[in-house]
Formats: C-alpha cells, structure tokens, sequence
C-alpha cells in the first residue's frame, strides 16, 4: 500500500510524512502531477514543476525525513518549452528517491491529446537511471499495458481513468499478460453489486450525505454501454437518500440477474 502527498509548504509536507508514517505504509508517493487548477495555483501537484529547484529540495528533506521509500508521480514538464523530464529524473533519483512515475503529458496539456511515451521510455533507457521508471497515460487496454512493456521498456504501468468505474480492469491486465486472452466482461449484475459496494464503502468513509454525492460521478463509468439504462442512472445520480439507490440496485439486479453485458 503507497500513500500519496502532496503540497507546496516544506514544513506541511514534513508533517504530512509523520502522520502518515504511522500507518506504517509501504511506499510514501509524492505528487508532483496533479494538473488540477485549484493545486496547481498554490504551486502543488504539477504547479511545482515551474520550479524544479524547490522541487528537488523538498523532495530530498521528505527523503531524509523517513525510512520508508519515497516515489514521485509528475509529468513531462510544465508545457512543451520545458519537457525536461530526463534530467529531473535523473536529479530526483541521485537525492535518494526508490522509483518514478510519468504521465507521458505536459501540465498545459491535462488530459488533452494523446500521451508521449517516448519521452517516457529517454528516462527509462537514461544509463545512469537505475531506479524503475513507470509509465502512465492512455493505458486504457490491456494491449496498451504490454506496448508500454514491451514497445518501450517500461517497468510498469500506472493506471487511473481507465478503472474509474471499472475496478476489473486491473484483473483484465494481469490476465491479458499471462495469456494473451481476453477475460469477459463483468455482467450488468456484477456492475450493479459493484456500484453497490462503492457506495457502502463511501458512506461508511465519509457519512451518508458526502458518500451519496460523492459516488455520483462513477456511476455513468459503472454501467456504460448497458442499452435504456438513462433513466435508472437518472435516479442514481438525482437521489439525496442512499435507500432509494439501495432499492433501485436491489430491483435492478432482480431485472438484470442473468443477463450479460453486451457490446
């Protein structure tokens, strides 16, 4: 289990790091990636690679802070003037931390375009990088998993948007890598009791009102490509009180109980 960090403030990070050594994690992961607008303007996430001095320099007080090893997560550079991925990598991995990875975008980019892995792979073929380099962007197919490995020589593959909503996806991988089949798609009754878990989870985590609003968002990743399906997810994602989704999964995996999902 890695637990991530991120912020601008040496003193909150250092901070950050005591509290989360006490649940005694396997990896500390520092986001350096995070594109969103809110981070980035307080110089966190991706907004710290417009300074990768201080970037460097508060990496290398986390690293000397704990024991447990210390990863980052950041991109190819703040826009396509300052892709200098291959150098700051190299920087990161000579003040001590254990692995790195890249999202094959610039911060300007978000998640516009498509994901330069080549760039990803200069890091990885880098002869003094001895620490594994872990590609992410676009890895949204199991044959897109075995490119990065084999095409590009990657140690891994760090997958995001792919599994929102489809947390099968990294079973699908694994098993993609072993036998070069593919593995069948969940049933709409398996994508029911998993949207139904994830909303138990989420207000057991964050209480019945955050945990209604906050499962909203992947339902629409749940159950895509299922036909006439608007008007269930409708209440879904309109319903205040998690009993009425409760009873509406409860009569869904009634209608749907062997029915398979088709493409």
């Amino acid at each position: 289990v890695g637990i991530q960090i991120f912020g601008a403030n040496l003193d909150s990070m250092l901070q950050s790091v005591e509290i989360v050594e006490k649940s005694n994690p396997d990896i500390i992961d520092i986001n350096f990636g995070c594109p969103v607008k809110k981070v980035v303007s307080k110089g966190a996430g991706a907004g710290i690679l417009k300074d990768i001095p201080k970037m460097v320099a508060m990496t290398r007080e986390i690293v000397n802070a704990t024991n447990i090893p210390v990863t980052v997560k950041t991109r190819l550079g703040w826009d396509e003037n300052s892709q200098h991925i291959v150098d700051v990598a190299e920087r990161l991995q000579d003040i001590g931390i254990s692995a790195i990875s890249i999202h094959g975008r610039t911060r300007k980019q978000m998640y516009k375009g498509s994901a330069d892995w080549s760039l990803i792979a200069e890091v990885k073929n880098n002869s003094r990088m001895k620490i594994p380099v872990f590609g992410n962007g676009d890895v949204y197919s199991p044959e897109k998993a075995v490119e990065m490995r084999d095409n590009f020589g990657l140690d891994g593959a760090m997958i995001g948007r792919a599994s929102i909503g489809n947390p099968w996806f990294f079973n699908q991988v694994k098993h993609f890598f072993k036998t070069k089949t593919h593995l069948p798609e969940p049933t709409i009754k398996e994508r029911i009791q998993m949207a139904e878990k994830h909303l138990k989870m989420a207000i057991k985590w964050k209480g019945e009102k955050l945990g209604v609003l906050e499962t909203r968002r992947h339902y629409s990743n749940y159950f895509k490509g299922i036909p006439d399906f608007k008007k269930h997810k409708t209440i879904m994602v309109t319903s205040d009180h998690s009993d009425d989704v409760f009873s509406l999964f409860s009569d869904l995996k009634s209608k749907f109980k062997e029915q398979e999902l088709a493409y």
